[in-house]
């Protein structure tokens, strides 16, 4: 087994059980944390992570990798958020959808950095498998919390995409409410207070 320097210098074994990738990409997370999109860079990553500079380029290629299995596991946990609500909600359409809901706003307001930089428009590898499942099975989290509230012979899209719209933009409300204009008042209303004003044939 190779032997690979870390930035300070010193040796450390060549990791081939995955873990070092594992240690890159949370590595990313904490720059993005600690100092935004604008510090988050492969040789950082290395720094972060204790190991030779060149070992990123090993497992991502290039920035745009690193910045694909970043939002990769962004998306891992996002589901499980919204997964853990639904599971700890009622079985009702409503119940389940005020849950996946409330996991998307406590993920964004977990992990802030992380929630924005995964709906930046960064450009991701197209072929990253792993990107392509977990973003999908986000997604399909909604589809199927959804499904209950579309008639026949509606677009299921268009119910996604208007509870998508909604809590994304509530959660983005709230990220920035410092800005609300000060005769609006700081305290947004809740979120389930919005939620039950659309109609969904007064499904319960």
């Amino acid at each position: 087994m190779t032997d690979s320097k870390t930035s300070s210098g010193a040796t450390s074994p060549r990791r081939r059980d995955g873990s070092l990738r594992k240690d890159l990409v949370e590595a990313g997370i904490s720059i993005l944390r600690d100092k935004g999109i604008e510090g988050l860079s492969l040789r950082e990553c290395a720094a972060r992570a204790g190991v030779s500079h060149a070992a990123p380029a090993y497992h991502f290629k290039n920035l745009t990798g690193l910045y694909t299995a970043i939002s990769a596991r962004g998306f891992e946990l996002f589901s499980e958020s919204m997964d853990a609500k639904r599971q700890e909600a009622g079985q009702g359409p409503r119940d389940q959808l005020l849950a996946i809901c409330e996991g998307y706003l406590d993920f964004a307001v977990g992990h802030r950095e992380l929630f924005l930089f995964m709906f930046s428009g960064q450009d991701m590898d197209p072929q990253n498998q792993d990107f392509d499942t977990v973003s999908s099975r986000a997604y399909q989290i909604l589809s199927e919390t959804c499904a209950p509230f579309v008639e026949a012979g509606t677009d299921p899209e268009e119910i996604e995409l208007l509870v998508w719209s909604l809590v994304h933009g509530y959660t983005h409300l709230a990220m920035v409410n410092k800005k609300r204009p000060k005769h609006i008042g700081t305290a947004l209303p809740l979120l389930p207070d919005l939620l039950r004003h659309l109609d969904f044939r007064n499904r319960t």
